[in-house]
């Protein structure tokens, strides 16, 4: 699996910013891809170095249209802390 197909968009929540002052970013990624995956597309995309990385999966909620319901789609997230020597990800431009 390629590095862009792993990692599919950053998480932009108030507690996942509150998060990157310690470090810590945020992303959807791929619903097959391993903690490793993740690692090594991190730091192959943003050039930076992976202290510990931790997934969850998010189950599909509930959605009702009228009489019609169903889910919405499941997805995987990704907490990935960063060395304290490695430099910051840019997820917004200054």
């Amino acid at each position: 699996m390629e590095a862009r197909d792993v990692i599919l968009r950053p998480v932009v929540t108030e507690a996942s910013m509150a998060a990157m002052d310690d470090k810590k970013y945020t992303f959807d990624v791929n619903v097959h891809a391993n903690k490793t995956q993740v690692r090594y597309a991190i730091e192959e995309i943003f050039g930076v170095s992976v202290k510990n990385v931790n997934i969850m999966n998010v189950r599909g909620k509930l959605k009702r249209q009228g009489r019609y319901s169903g889910y919405t789609k499941k997805r995987r997230k990704a907490i990935v802390a960063l060395t304290a020597d490695s430099k910051e990800i840019k997820i917004f431009e200054d």
